[in-house]
């Protein structure tokens, strides 16, 4: 990944919204609205004195034209997460949430820990295209699931709702095909049959983890599993042990496809002694889950990383830390 560079350049901080972006020049003090539609941001850029440095809180996709349109005119994008500053927010005691405030804070979270962050750079057009495609099949199988529980006792109109639920299917599988499709064209399903032949990483997981090596240049495996929010948070004071965590970071589609792989992984004889042996150094199943699941990312990254064929007993033994 790109390493930090210095910020040398005005801050600007810009709280998204669908409608507006809400703008916080830190070195004049300012604040200014400003339509979110490509117009009115274009002629805000073309407004500027020079180019600036900007810290955008990443939200859903309202802030994605900005962040384009920006970076092609030269600004440097500095994307914060919405975790990162709530917490930030309650770290420097502003008790109050606000558009102009959330402007404010970000300008002043890009000011006081620019040094550690790393300028964003725009996805490809594949990248968004599989990742949009992802979203939307995660949310049709979320309502599909949701309705299925809620009506699973329901006797009335139960032929009406079992074609309700098979046209729901019917789209997941359009779906599905689009995303095949989509790594088609981009030459990509050779890449894709090497993640699918892990045991465990069936189509839709080999996908998601392909989708998500396209987005950048990781350095390592540790790095890609960072990417993956899979990597833990830790909490230790002097002898105390506080409870590790996922940092979940990532999307939590590629979490939920990796854990589905990692439930089918078990009970293979590839990885079942991998799973048993964690549950006998004191994991439990959850824990073991997770740790399988960070190992088969670990296995398809180095595949895709040196582009090699997988060898069973290799990648069982390599990288033995979950």
């Amino acid at each position: 990944m790109a390493m930090p560079i210095p910020l040398v350049k005005p801050i600007v901080g810009v709280d998204v919204a669908k409608d507006e972006l809400v703008m916080y020049h830190a070195e004049t003090d300012q604040l200014e609205i400003v339509p979110n539609n490509k117009t009115a941001i274009n002629k805000w850029l073309k407004a500027l004195s020079m180019q600036v440095d900007i810290a955008i809180e990443a939200t859903n996709i309202y802030h994605l034209e900005f962040a384009d349109l920006a970076h092609k005119a030269g600004c440097v994008i500095y994307m914060v997460g919405g975790y990162e500053l709530s917490h930030y927010r309650k770290g420097v005691n502003v008790r109050a949430k606000t558009d102009a405030l959330d402007a404010r804070l970000l300008a002043r979270y890009l000011k006081n820990e620019g040094q550690e962050l790393h300028p964003w750079n725009p996805p490809s057009p594949l990248y968004r295209r599989l990742v949009s495609l992802f979203r939307r099949r995660a949310a049709v199988v979320q309502a599909r699931v949701s309705l299925s529980q809620s009506w699973a006792n329901e006797p009335l109109l139960k032929a009406a709702f079992k074609r309700q639920i098979g046209a729901m299917q019917r789209l997941e599988t359009l779906v599905e095909k689009k995303i095949q499709d989509e790594l088609k064209d981009a030459g990509l399903l050779g890449q894709l049959k090497r993640c699918m032949k892990v045991e465990g990483i069936g189509l839709l997981t080999g996908a998601r983890l392909l989708t998500s090596f396209q987005r950048g240049d990781f350095k390592n495996a540790d790095a890609f599993i960072a990417f993956l929010g899979l990597d833990l948070r830790i909490s230790q004071s002097g002898r105390k042990q506080g409870r590790r965590c996922l940092t979940k970071r990532g999307d939590p589609e590629a979490r939920r496809l990796l854990h589905n792989a990692a439930m089918s992984a078990r009970r293979t004889e590839r990885w079942k002694g991998f799973y048993e042996a964690l549950l006998a150094r004191g994991m439990s199943t959850t824990q073991a889950m997770v740790a399988l699941s960070r190992k088969l990312a670990r296995v398809v990254f180095a595949l895709l990383q040196n582009q090699s064929e997988y060898l069973p007993e290799r990648h069982l033994k390599a990288s033995h830390a979950p």
